[in-house]
């Protein structure tokens, strides 16, 4: 027993285990509306492009989250206005943006004057470098991202089911949009130290996905998704703690497990169908005979 709870021992690893828990949930709960509204990329482009904005504010000599967060709040800004001025489709536009912050950064690290700190953390993760102030913000970011979906839930589902219906009914949905891109851009911000610009992306999304999988209930697939990032995140921290691993990439294999689960869960059920006879319940295989008449 001693051994299970020896990573608990140190206060580096009891901070990191907060930090995770955090991270997981609030991407999985930011991740259900990536995944409903078919924008998976966006949570990818946009880890991509705060790089840009670290790596210069840290150069210029600010705390690198004021230069991401910056950078993330423009990227999301000037996105929303290429969709909306001109004919470019969104991802193209995420793809443009994103990208080029991206690049920005790569080519201000090689073309500094001054010597450049190592960023591997930022790329990777290394989750077991943040601080207290680390977890100070990652802690506002998470009660900013819960009160913007407590506050905006019934906007941000009527925007993804059907955005035209959405503006005759009075909603800006450009304004929710853009105040969604920016939140996405905080909670980039916020676990780029802990799991990495590269890695995030599956942080946010695989939660989501396996939500979806797993129940078609709204409700169900927000707080699913939120329990799986956390879980997940909590695993593979854990298990790098033991495997001597990347903490970034550990969490995100666990993501991607719980994906591949899900994705079995889903197949058993399509073959399995329930059945109510009044208070009794019972499951069985289903096998097609001719047109569409079951055999039990």
């Amino acid at each position: 027993m001693d051994f299970l709870l020896q990573p608990f021992h140190y206060e580096f690893f009891n901070r990191a285990i907060l930090v995770s828990i955090l991270v997981g949930g609030t991407c999985g709960l930011l991740g259900v509306y990536i995944v409903l509204r078919g924008m998976s990329y966006i949570g990818h482009g946009m880890s991509h492009a705060v790089f840009g904005g670290a790596i210069s504010s840290y150069i210029i000599g600010l705390n690198l989250y004021v230069g991401a967060a910056i950078w993330g709040i423009l990227s999301a800004l000037l996105i929303t206005e290429i969709n909306n001025r001109y004919k470019i489709k969104a991802d193209a536009a995420i793809g443009i943006v994103t990208t080029a912050g991206f690049a920005i950064g790569i080519f201000l690290m090689s073309t500094a004057q001054t010597p450049v700190r190592n960023f591997e953390a930022l790329l990777f993760g290394n989750i077991l470098s943040v601080n207290d102030l680390d977890l100070i913000f990652i802690t506002f970011v998470s009660i900013v991202t819960i009160t913007f979906i407590f506050l905006f839930q019934k906007r941000l589902l009527f925007t993804i089911l059907d955005a035209d219906t959405a503006k005759v009914y009075g909603v800006k949905t450009n304004r929710v949009d853009l105040l969604f891109s920016v939140v996405l851009a905080l909670v980039v911000i916020s676990a780029m130290n802990s799991i990495g610009v590269t890695l995030l992306a599956v942080a946010i999304i695989a939660p989501a996905i396996s939500a979806r999988l797993i129940t078609n209930n709204f409700l169900k697939i927000m707080i699913l998704s939120s329990v799986i990032g956390m879980i997940t995140a909590f695993l593979g921290m854990y298990c790098s703690f033991y495997v001597d691993s990347p903490s970034g990439a550990t969490i995100v294999l666990f993501g991607t497990a719980s994906f591949i689960i899900s994705v079995g869960y889903s197949h058993i059920k399509k073959s399995y169908h329930m059945h109510f006879h009044g208070d009794n319940k019972h499951s069985h295989p289903h096998s097609h005979i001719e047109e569409h008449r079951h055999e039990h």
